[in-house]
């Protein structure tokens, strides 16, 4: 079969044989192909596009659903998830200052004492021991399977009995502290008796003139001066007040009146107890001294030390703080008697106090 080509000055090529001409166009030939695959992205482009839309909007239908649950639950439930939340962030709060009192334990241990470490950090290391004590039977519980069931709602009823600060409120902290002071302060007016009871002791002389004075001014209702106490410091370094001359009651009432639980060896924890006072009182002077402590920093070391400064002008607490400070200057180890007396010295008719008692 012959087929003759003849080319058209519009460039149409015809081809024809005998039986069937056929007339083809040289440019829809070449370009067919390349208009056909673009049609196809521009169509794959779309499908996609309208997928990513679907799939967006039933994301967006999923965080909306959950939002609206929680906000359900809250409703429904308001105690579980308020416990809930109470524990989770109690216990980052607890293994973070956890994390913290080991590497202050081994601080401790390789720099034979407290003299590179700050206020804070002593403060952390001497709280921590009593928060793992009280918090040790809740997390022991909680491991036992089904524990956790009874054990938390227990102690979400029970939080200052059986749980920590770290598991607190703000509100609960300033209750449960302003109580705890008041149990600490019960036991001021029998270590200031115990003090009365062991004056006629005291041998004649310029000194027990001066204890005298000192106990006449607790019992009139106003407060020694630091240098007052000052002068009767060698009573605290034997007998009748070191504290190994006390009488079990009276360090009973002194381990209370710090906040500390009656053991049988007393004057080992006052000991400690004193030492640790005294690490504290350094590193307030090491940092600065009273003038840059903060609000909260000034309100948290009275408490400490025997003061409820809720209410009180941060000045009066500086004024306060300062005063004990420059008692505490002058401990050693001979005389921590008289630094844990000092509650009784500076604190005792303190308005704000008495109105936690009475």
């Amino acid at each position: 079969m012959t087929i003759r080509r003849i080319i058209t000055m519009s460039g149409t090529i015809l081809q024809y044989n005998r039986s069937a001409p056929i007339i083809i166009n040289n440019f829809q030939l070449l370009n067919q192909p390349r208009f056909t695959t673009i049609t196809r992205l521009k169509h794959t482009k779309a499908l996609r596009s309208e997928k990513e839309k679907i799939r967006t909007y039933f994301v967006q239908r999923y965080i909306d659903y959950v939002k609206n649950y929680t906000k359900v639950l809250e409703t429904r439930f308001p105690n579980a998830v308020k416990m809930y939340r109470v524990f989770s962030v109690g216990i980052k709060d607890f293994l973070r200052d956890l994390k913290m009192y080991i590497t202050l334990r081994i601080k401790v241990a390789r720099d034979h004492g407290f003299s590179k470490m700050s206020r804070q950090e002593i403060e952390l290391y001497t709280k921590m021991p009593s928060d793992m004590l009280r918090i040790a039977p809740v997390l022991i519980l909680s491991a036992i399977p089904f524990g956790n069931y009874i054990i938390f709602p227990l102690a979400f009823l029970k939080p200052r009995t059986l749980l920590c600060s770290h598991f607190w409120s703000i509100q609960q902290k300033v209750e449960f502290s302003r109580q705890e002071l008041t149990e600490r302060l019960r036991h001021n007016k029998p270590v200031f008796r115990s003090l009365q009871a062991q004056v006629e002791i005291i041998p004649d002389g310029d000194i027990k003139l001066k204890w005298k004075r000192v106990i006449a001014s607790l019992g009139s209702g106003v407060h020694p001066s630091p240098k007052d106490v000052l002068a009767c410091k060698d009573l605290f370094t034997k007998e009748p007040y070191q504290l190994s001359s006390l009488n079990y009651a009276h360090l009973g009432h002194l381990l209370k009146m710090h906040g500390l639980r009656k053991s049988i060896f007393r004057t080992s924890k006052l000991k400690y107890r004193a030492f640790l006072l005294l690490e504290m009182d350094k590193a307030i002077i090491r940092e600065g001294g009273v003038n840059i402590l903060n609000a909260e920093t000034l309100r948290n070391a009275c408490h400490m030390r025997g003061l409820n400064g809720s209410n009180l002008p941060n000045q009066d607490m500086r004024n306060w703080l300062q005063n004990w400070l420059s008692v505490s200057e002058n401990i050693d180890r001979t005389s921590y008697s008289l630094l844990l007396h000092c509650p009784i010295f500076f604190a005792y008719n303190h308005p704000q106090n008495w109105v936690l008692i009475y």
